[in-house]
């Protein structure tokens, strides 16, 4: 029940543009922004820059300072000081696909449910975080740090983008990606890219080894002795498992290689990991590197970050918010100080990277509603 003045303003407002925000969804969504091959000025390709600027460009008109960096990734501000809270999506997409009822790039909106690529992953979302801040900014409220709606260019191809934030400016105090699910996720599982490989003339021993201890065996590593199980997080995933040969130039001996995406819970290292590998590994005269890793991110459940965004959450929805972990990937893995935060509510599984992606206006309004009591209660904190 909403009860404290400043909540029922700033909901007052949010229904004041309820119009206008989801025309600028649709906007967002009729541009093509899968990453393509960079060019001058755009290093994701011309429909990621055509998409970072339409975002700044609506950020403008309702009224913020903006900032593009080099087309790698961009913000708008409200508010005037050195640190700052903030919400992080993203405006490039997934290729579409096949089996669209109607054109990826179309936003097509038929009773009260908007189609597109990218509208749940992540446009709508990050268009429902800037204008829960025009919310904000309209029902004239105050800030004790200012916030930012940064829209990145890079999430689905490997976070450059951050990276490139990161050497221009400083991290967050507090903050939320909206490209997850709900309640707040205090944790996220750890995700690495491990590559088991050999020469050519090991290949037998190599299509062995990848049956064995992979195509044949469960997927939580148990063969291996990495079955690591947490009370919170769940057993461990091995998943998107690739077959391939390598050779990095015409001169070098071809080599197979098998590479698997491990998301591994806390209260685990990555180091323990990759010991208990090679020691299977170098058994068979084979060798295992570690290509990429995040560490589990963790933040305490009775924080005053994720107390905020629990809050917000129930107050909305009237449902339990009680704080959750997750199996995914997000910003949150190299942005300092944040956690995910929705947009998909329990329940709603499979629905981003999929042909007909959709949110209802329902959902697009109620991620609007929480996301601007979020975002207000951070910018107190």
């Amino acid at each position: 029940m909403i009860k404290k003045e400043w909540d029922k303003k700033i909901l007052d407002c949010v229904d004041g543009l309820k119009s206008q925000f989801i025309g600028s969804v649709q906007e967002l969504l009729r541009i093509d922004s899968v990453a393509r091959e960079a060019c001058v000025g755009a290093p994701f390709g011309v429909g990621v820059k055509k998409a970072l600027d339409c975002a700044l460009d609506i950020s403008r008109q309702l009224g913020f300072e903006t900032v593009n960096l080099d087309h790698y990734i961009g913000y708008a501000q409200y508010g005037v000081g050195e640190d700052y809270v903030c919400a992080i999506g993203h405006v490039d997409v997934v290729l579409p696909g096949e089996g669209w009822k109607y054109p990826p790039f179309s936003a097509h909106l038929e009773d009260d449910v908007l189609y597109g690529r990218g509208v749940l992953d992540n446009k709508g979302p990050i268009m429902a975080c800037l204008y829960a801040l025009a919310a904000i900014k309209e029902a004239g409220l105050l800030l004790k740090n200012p916030i930012r709606i940064i829209f990145g260019c890079d999430e689905e191809s490997g976070f450059e983008d951050l990276h490139y934030y990161l050497s221009k400016e400083k991290a967050p105090l507090y903050g939320f990606t909206p490209d997850c699910k709900y309640p707040v996720v205090y944790s996220e599982r750890g995700r690495a890219v491990v590559r088991i490989f050999g020469n050519l003339d090991q290949l037998g021993i190599f299509l062995d080894f990848v049956s064995q201890y992979f195509l044949g065996a469960n997927n939580t590593g148990d063969r291996l002795g990495i079955d690591f199980f947490h009370e919170e997080y769940g057993t461990m995933e091995m998943k998107g498992y690739q077959l391939h040969m390598l050779q990095d130039s015409p001169d070098e001996q071809k080599q197979v290689a098998f590479e698997v995406i491990l998301s591994y819970p806390g209260g685990v290292s990555i180091g323990e990991i990759m010991e208990q590998i090679s020691r299977k590994v170098e058994v068979k005269g084979l060798r295992a590197e570690l290509l990429k890793n995040f560490n589990p991110v963790v933040f305490s459940k009775d924080s005053s970050m994720v107390k905020a965004m629990r809050e917000s959450y129930e107050l909305i929805t009237g449902l339990d918010g009680s704080p959750v972990t997750t199996t995914g990937g997000t910003y949150a893995k190299a942005m300092p100080g944040i956690v995910p935060f929705g947009p998909s509510f329990p329940g709603q599984k499979g629905i981003s990277h999929n042909p007909n992606e959709w949110m209802s206006v329902e959902d697009l309004m109620t991620n609007f509603k929480i996301y601007a009591l979020a975002l207000y209660r951070l910018g107190q904190l």
